[in-house]
């Protein structure tokens, strides 16, 4: 630690800083440019099992506008400053805002929060990356526009442009983001300004509604990557279609995940079902309105009886799906049918909204289900309490038996340290995300030690069974990179090399170093 900064870039000097901090002084002013520590306390808040200090920032700087980040950029190249590109640093299961590695510089982009467009005709929007989910939920709301959104669960808070920039995922039938965004405009690590798609002709209006532009479509490189700083974004709005019911199934038992995937399974590929089915576990739907110490004072892992006794209080299945169907009422009875017969044949206990009553759970997911904005799911870092939370989500085919085999290795590890089974599956089309939140009480040291272990653990053993992770928290990201193997880390590093010699841009992010 020095006298002036908490922490300061590798391999530079404070001599060096101080002159790069003026810089950025002249470009945004001193109110934009953070150093005090009590500043930073936002950037530095981590929920992950590992020392803090490794993710200590030495700044962070606001911009607001496009010209500010090509500045940004040009001091960063001059002193080999790295900065961490956040857009509302609120991806708190993945890392929040804080960088990877220790002494970049925060570029914390939520002053650029301007809606510069949405049009209702074309059903379509171009945001800047500070915009939250809510901020753009509201102007919908206040303009009167036939639109819905689709947001991930935490996302009031979030934003469609760090959310999309990571691959997430929301509820409704747009809820591939990344499949709905079209056309950005990034700041390349020397400064020039690339627009992505059509958007590189300097009289196109087709911008936002054909994603593909001519030659290679580029989009991609900046999902997940450090090669520049989106700066933009448009995206596909969903058209409010004229009804909406979304509906729940019950099934009794944990072994019936199988025959509920391979029951529903045809029905999402079929688009029947066309938003993305979420079958969530007891301890998922209970963890974020009860306390695991109202059922459960015993050590290890909670008990099965502990389990039943919470599916038995608050009226839960072991296993509870939330599905919906969007479009006219005529085109809804007919996939209503079609569900229905399905679903009685496999024995599950098919519930619209009016039979399942005021039920805080079912509210929760028929709010994401229609794009509107809920915070519900941070209740489950009261589960264990303490604040501790990893999210671990691999990917695997929509096929009911690959669920039971990874349920019984999820158990089987976090088990063996003491945890419980926190997870849901997520059927999208033809794939299958296994969400689990290891929750654990970072008050305490011992159970930190452990959270660290188990999500290695999980990790590598997921990878052994051929289960990659689709995304991971900033410190783990090498250890997921290395389980893609070397010939995707060694290209990765080449456009890294050549697009940002200097290193400047996230470091670490995803695995790619320079």
């Amino acid at each position: 630690m020095t006298t002036k900064y908490i922490a300061l870039p590798e391999g530079v000097s404070e001599q060096q800083f101080d002159q790069a901090i003026a810089e950025f002084r002249r470009v945004l002013g001193d109110e934009h440019v953070l150093i005090k520590p009590e500043e930073l306390a936002p950037n530095m808040k981590i929920m992950l099992p590992v020392d803090t200090s490794q993710h200590t920032p030495s700044a962070a700087i606001l911009p607001k506008s496009v010209e500010q980040v090509q500045e940004i950029v040009a001091i960063c190249n001059r002193y080999k400053v790295p900065v961490w590109p956040v857009s509302t640093g609120r991806n708190l299961g993945y890392g929040s805002a804080a960088p990877a590695t220790r002494g970049q510089v925060v570029l914390d982009m939520r002053l650029m929060n301007r809606i510069l467009e949405v049009d209702a005709d074309l059903c379509t929007a171009l945001v800047e990356p500070g915009v939250t989910y809510q901020q753009l939920h509201d102007y919908i709301r206040e303009h009167d526009l036939p639109l819905w959104l689709s947001c991930p669960a935490p996302s009031a808070i979030a934003g469609p442009v760090g959310n999309s920039l990571d691959r997430g995922v929301g509820y409704t039938p747009y809820g591939e983001h990344f499949m709905f965004q079209c056309g950005m405009e990034v700041v390349m690590p020397d400064g020039d300004v690339l627009r992505t798609g059509m958007g590189s002709m300097s009289n196109s209006n087709t911008w936002q509604v054909f994603k593909w532009g001519y030659g290679p479509s580029l989009d991609g490189i900046f999902t997940q990557s450090n090669y520049g700083i989106v700066t933009k974004m448009g995206m596909w709005l969903m058209p409010a279609p004229p009804a909406f019911k979304p509906f729940l199934i019950r099934y009794p038992d944990e072994v019936d995940i199988d025959k509920i995937v391979e029951t529903l399974r045809p029905l999402r590929i079929a688009m029947i079902i066309p938003n993305a089915v979420v079958i969530a576990h007891t301890l998922w739907e209970a963890g974020a309105f009860v306390r695991r110490s109202d059922f459960y004072q015993g050590t290890g892992s909670i008990s099965d009886e502990a389990v039943g006794e919470i599916r038995k209080t608050h009226n839960l299945g072991a296993w509870n799906v939330y599905a919906g169907l969007y479009g006219s009422p005529e085109q809804i009875e007919v996939n209503w049918n079609i569900i229905k017969g399905a679903v009685e044949a496999s024995g599950g206990e098919l519930l619209t909204e009016e039979q399942v009553g005021d039920s805080p759970t079912f509210r929760y997911r028929r709010d994401l289900m229609r794009g509107d904005m809920n915070l519900q799911e941070f209740g489950l870092y009261n589960w264990r309490g303490g604040g501790g939370s990893l999210w671990f989500a691999p990917v695997s085919q929509a096929r009911g038996s690959e669920t039971m085999k990874q349920m019984d290795l999820a158990k089987r590890i976090l088990g063996k340290y003491g945890f419980d089974y926190v997870g849901e599956f997520i059927v999208g089309w033809r794939d299958m995300h296994h969400v689990i939140d290891l929750l654990y009480d970072r008050t305490n040291p011992e159970e930190t030690r452990k959270a660290n272990a188990c999500f290695r653990e999980l990790i590598d053993e997921f990878a052994a069974q051929g289960y990659g992770m689709y995304r991971t928290n900033t410190a783990f990201m090498d250890k997921v990179a290395d389980t893609y193997g070397p010939v995707k880390r060694k290209v990765n590093q080449v456009l890294k090399r050549a697009l940002d010699p200097n290193g400047i841009i996230a470091p670490g992010k995803s695995g790619i170093h320079v």
